[in-house]
């Protein structure tokens, strides 16, 4: 199983006076597993998933999170393929914009 943790940012979705993002959460995505169909893309609520070019070993493309994440689980539900796992962290954490951080600390959510 090839998985990617991607990171979302927090439920302010704004960045500080220091150019950072307060985070909330993760997704860890299995692009293996997925088969594209965007509607994970469709079903989060911040906006913040999109569709990679890249693609998996077979053939289709893979979301990507991006910077806002709120960890409220949408795309867990949401996926057929249960590709999703969110977790969602004790304390916000201010990460630097862009940066994709590991579920390190974080605490298993509700999802899939």
């Amino acid at each position: 199983m090839n998985e990617r943790s991607v990171q979302g940012t927090g439920a302010t979705a704004g960045t500080t006076a220091s150019h950072g993002v307060l985070t909330r959460g993760t997704v860890v995505i299995d692009v293996e597993a997925c088969k594209g169909c965007d509607l994970c893309v469709a079903a989060c609520k911040p906006g913040v998933l999109v569709m990679t070019g890249a693609t998996n070993r077979r053939g289709y493309r893979y979301p990507e999170l991006r910077a806002g994440c709120t960890a409220c689980r949408a795309c867990a539900q949401i996926c057929p393929d249960f590709v999703f796992q969110v977790w969602k962290f004790d304390q916000p954490v201010e990460i630097p914009a862009g940066a994709v951080p590991s579920a390190r600390g974080a605490v298993r959510g509700n999802g899939r």
